[in-house]
């Protein structure tokens, strides 16, 4: 059976896999704490990396190279950018873009891709979108930017028109990124904790816990149509 390695950016993203996961063992590794175990009898390794792109990447790295896994998922929260996007959806990255970014640097550097933009695997695309018929949460499926910071009301539409995205957060293409240059599949599922008429980072504040409690549950039943 495939081993999924798990990808939060908090603790309090990681938390509600934890409640619901077996963990057999418990590995430190760069200043991070990697839980190994079961969900739904599917091994996995779960983590939290810490908010912004780097520590996604060196978590991502981490899951790949010393733990072995078959697929990473990036679960947890975002900000809503596009004004179909209601407070507590949830966002299955079909792709992933840095907002933040020149896109040439991927195209005409290494990793040299044909696009800027991070595409998300097909296999898990496609139970995401067998779960999302019977699921209990609205579940949306498009883009996700990622940057280095909040981004407020005034970016927000600035960040929508350029790529074409539902959400915003700090961390989804850096792992993306990882996966795509060790030819790791890599899905997203995000919850929303703020939109365009909220104040980002108090409504982050507000309703991380409660958008990280849908995002896992969201993500352990896409899960669950790996058994």
């Amino acid at each position: 059976m495939k081993r999924i390695g798990i990808l939060c950016a908090s603790d309090t993203e990681l938390t509600p896999f934890l409640k619901c996961m077996r963990v057999c063992q418990i590995r430190e590794k760069a200043m991070l704490r990697f839980y190994e175990g079961t969900i739904y009898q599917i091994p996995v390794v779960a983590v939290y990396s810490g908010v912004c792109k780097v520590n996604a990447a060196i978590a991502a790295e981490l899951l790949i190279e010393d733990f072995s896994v078959d697929a990473v998922i990036n679960a947890g929260t975002a900000g809503g950018i596009d004004p179909n996007v209601r407070l507590f959806d949830t966002i299955i990255a079909e792709r992933s873009v840095y907002h933040d970014t020149a896109g040439d640097i991927l195209t005409e550097f290494h990793p040299w891709m044909p696009s800027s933009s991070f595409p998300s695997d097909g296999e898990l695309l496609s139970k995401g979108r067998k779960y999302a018929e019977t699921s209990k949460y609205p579940v949306l499926f498009g883009t996700i930017a990622t940057g280095e910071r909040f981004i407020e009301n005034e970016d927000r539409d600035r960040i929508r028109r350029a790529y074409s995205s539902l959400a915003v957060d700090m961390e989804t293409a850096a792992a993306a990124h990882v996966c795509y240059v060790n030819g790791v599949p890599f899905l997203a599922v995000r919850s929303i904790t703020d939109t365009g008429g909220d104040d980002g980072e108090a409504a982050f504040e507000k309703n991380c816990e409660r958008a990280s409690e849908i995002a896992a549950e969201v993500t352990m039943g896409l899960l669950r149509e790996w058994i």
